[in-house]
């Protein structure tokens, strides 16, 4: 296989427009890239995607390249060559913040936190985070172009929190210079037909957000106010800050749950579906929830601003 030499991958990444798309499993990264890259191959574009989707159970870190352009060899964007970072969840953002090109790269992340269970220092209840306590202030003003948005909330609000990664399509959309109707005609194929209209409504609600943040929200531009989280606190007693529920008509009995459980709190009964065995032992770390791969366990905190869909 021919290798290419320095000065033709600089030359390419020239003419191509690179955007790199990062999350975490079950949050729809792998969708999202799928459709920018069908709608550029749609706009006349050679088109070439990559993606990491081995941890790609609900936690694990997922991203995808999608480059395109007249000519494209690499699928792959160097670090300090994306156009592009869409962040669907505000740590990996951070995570990724270096690809951006310096002096003229786009920002776009959702402020949802998804903190995992080894984010505590301990498994005492109240143990401090090590979760990332940069605000959108802060880190819009470490990037050229910077949008932050609540879209888990206003995807909430349309009635199904996962239409947030459509919600982000949107702010995208509006940096690109592509047709509103090519992009919805795109997202109808990839999305359960079921949920065409949500995630409609989801897409043009995220465009019209960013297109009244004014042409490119800076460091000075308004963005979704979100404190620095503090550190998590727990009653010294029971767990009832926090509601474990179950919808066993969900349940495929697959036991990925009750093996992961750190407090070994929960079971299969005798019709195959999970059970709580200890509800005191519980410490709401979320854990069963992110791996559930049928979406069968809630963990809603009085704190939370979601509903289970």
């Amino acid at each position: 296989m021919a290798v290419q030499s320095t000065d033709t991958i600089e030359a390419e990444t020239k003419v191509a427009t690179n955007i790199l798309v990062v999350g975490v499993g079950g949050q729809g990264v792998i969708m999202v890239s799928k459709v920018l890259a069908r709608l550029c191959q749609f706009q006349g574009f050679k088109v070439k995607q990559s993606e990491v989707h081995g941890m790609a159970k609900r936690g694990g870190t997922v991203f995808s390249h999608v480059r395109f352009g007249d000519e494209i060899w690499s699928p792959t964007i160097p670090r300090g060559k994306a156009d592009v970072l869409l962040a669907l969840e505000w740590a990996e953002g951070l995570r990724w913040i270096n690809y951006l090109k310096p002096g003229e790269g786009t920002f776009i992340a959702d402020t949802q936190h998804i903190v995992p269970p080894f984010a505590c220092r301990n498994r005492k209840r109240g143990a401090l985070s090590a979760y990332s306590t940069e605000t959108p202030d802060e880190v819009v003003a470490m990037v050229t172009e910077g949008y932050a948005l609540d879209a888990t909330t206003m995807a909430t609000a349309l009635g199904n929190l996962r239409a947030s990664n459509t919600v982000l399509l949107g702010a995208l959309s509006g940096t690109l210079d592509f047709p509103v109707e090519d992009w919805l005609k795109v997202i109808s194929e990839f999305v359960p037909p079921k949920t065409v209209e949500i995630n409609r409504e989801a897409f043009l609600q995220g465009r019209q957000w960013l297109e009244q943040q004014g042409n490119g929200a800076t460091a000075e531009a308004p963005v979704i106010p979100m404190p620095k989280p503090a550190p998590l606190q727990f009653p010294a007693e029971l767990n009832d800050d926090f509601d474990l529920r179950i919808t066993p008509e969900w349940c495929k009995g697959c036991d990925i749950c009750v093996k992961v459980c750190p407090e070994r709190c929960l079971a299969l009964n005798n019709e195959q579906i999970v059970v709580v065995t200890d509800r005191d032992a519980c410490t709401g770390c979320r854990l069963c929830e992110w791996l559930c791969p049928d979406f069968a366990i809630d963990i809603i905190k009085n704190s939370d601003q979601r509903v289970a869909v």
